[in-house]
């Protein structure tokens, strides 16, 4: 979540006219994250969130995620559920871009995780899947392995010090794509779990917020984002795995559904990929991000130690002793 685009009382008014929703009265913009521009919304007795689409979203794939959305939510999964306007359509014009509203989820992010946390959140990914697996929507990752390669090749190298990082990451990423499964069970998967879109309240899981990076992937590259996401602690200006963590994730998903073997032997490359991916795409805002946005950019660092340390590890056994 980011605020690329600001809005005014008159796209409010638009608001207003277009959904049977309360009189918005107020309204303030959500730094966090670094998508699309997000807004809280209040009426007197309900808050809404409203996202505008930005550059990375294509237009086709937005009613993708408001379908997917709109299943979940159908099926007891705990998620924000897009809502109609009085025509029937998830979404509306605001400042010549695609918008939607979504309902408002109770709860709040937690600064840091504990061990009995990443159980929740193993449980709740595995039931997501299970569901995700049977729906029939369709959509390539557009963040996927494939698509890692225009990416790097649009990042600006600025001086001699980044020629070495430019080769390490044309390196790492040719390798990763030589290593990568196939065939592994799939289905639709979050694709962008972080620790500020999973919610908790009353120290439970209470749901899963901002799902406009899903599409059809492996199973287990989701595992391998959670493991990246939510499995690192900084101690002494170092990221540093927590194999409990990793531990207790993968109990919980297992306690709903089971991991293959082929799965568990893949876990090394999909880290490794997971973690480039982020890396680029950290790199690629850091260099390509407009100084007006209202925007913290993340450190792109974070994700090179990461990548670091999985390049020291090779089978499933190294992530859990």
């Amino acid at each position: 979540m980011a605020v690329y685009t600001k809005i005014s009382k008159s796209e409010i008014s638009i608001i207003n006219n277009k959904f049977n929703i309360e009189k918005i009265l107020s309204f303030h913009g959500i730094k966090k994250g670094i998508e699309n521009t997000n807004y809280l919304l209040k009426s007197k007795n309900k808050k809404y969130i409203l996202t505008i689409f930005e550059k990375r979203v294509s237009k086709k794939e937005i009613p993708f995620f408001m379908e997917l959305m709109d299943i979940l939510n159908s099926s007891n999964i705990s998620c924000p559920k897009p809502l109609k306007t009085y025509n029937k359509n998830y979404l509306i014009k605001l400042k010549n871009k695609s918008a939607c509203i979504v309902s408002f989820l109770e709860g709040k992010d937690k600064k840091s995780l504990k061990t009995i946390d990443c159980l929740a959140i193993g449980k709740s990914i595995a039931r997501m899947h299970l569901i995700t697996k049977k729906i029939k929507l369709i959509r390539k990752n557009s963040m996927g392995i494939n698509n890692l390669n225009p990416l790097l090749k649009s990042i600006k190298f600025k001086s001699k010090e980044t020629s070495n990082l430019k080769n390490f990451l044309k390196n790492n990423l040719k390798n990763i794509r030589k290593n990568w499964p196939k065939k592994l069970p799939k289905g639709i998967i979050h694709g962008d779990l972080f620790i500020d879109n999973i919610f908790f309240k009353k120290n439970k899981l209470s749901g899963i917020i901002d799902f406009y990076f899903a599409a059809n992937d492996y199973f287990m590259y989701e595992i391998a984002i959670c493991i990246n996401a939510l499995c690192f602690e900084f101690k002494n200006k170092k990221f540093v795995m927590n194999k409990n963590k990793i531990k207790s994730l993968i109990r919980g998903y297992e306690s709903i559904k089971k991991i293959s073997l082929k799965e568990k032997n893949s876990l090394n490359t999909l880290c490794r990929g997971a973690a480039i991916r982020y890396l680029l795409t950290r790199l690629y805002d850091f260099s390509n991000t407009p100084k007006t946005a209202l925007i913290k950019i993340k450190d792109p660092n974070e994700y090179y130690q990461k990548l670091l340390t999985h390049n020291n590890l090779s089978s499933f056994k190294d992530y859990l002793n």
